[in-house]
């Protein structure tokens, strides 16, 4: 069985020509960095490894992942992009923060 995301509030359906329709996605366009509201935390995972998560990205999936990409290269470290969020391993609060305030991003700690 898999699960679809998109069919949101949807439970079952005993009409056979039911065809549902999603609704359409709101992040079709990233804000500018002046008009995003970026918070950044430190999580740990798998017991004892830190991360960094910049949650509040407002923006296509596209753009999260060359933001973070951008965060990866410049932390040296690894992460990834997904739930709408940039998790970067390691404590990279610092650096992130100082970063993401010379671009232009609102960011809270």
């Amino acid at each position: 069985m898999t699960k679809n995301k998109n069919l949101l509030g949807v439970v079952y359906s005993t009409n056979p020509d039911f065809g549902y329709e999603a609704e359409p996605d709101s992040n079709a366009t990233t804000l500018q960095p002046a008009k995003q509201n970026l918070k950044l935390l430190l999580e740990k995972r798998n017991g004892s490894k830190l991360v960094t998560v910049v949650k509040g990205f407002v923006g296509t999936e596209d753009d999260l992942e060359k933001l973070a990409k951008q965060l990866k290269n410049h932390c040296g470290s690894g992460g990834t992009a997904k739930d709408g969020e940039a998790v970067i391993q390691g404590d990279h609060s610092a650096k992130i923060f100082n970063w993401l305030t010379n671009l232009g991003y609102r960011t809270k700690k």
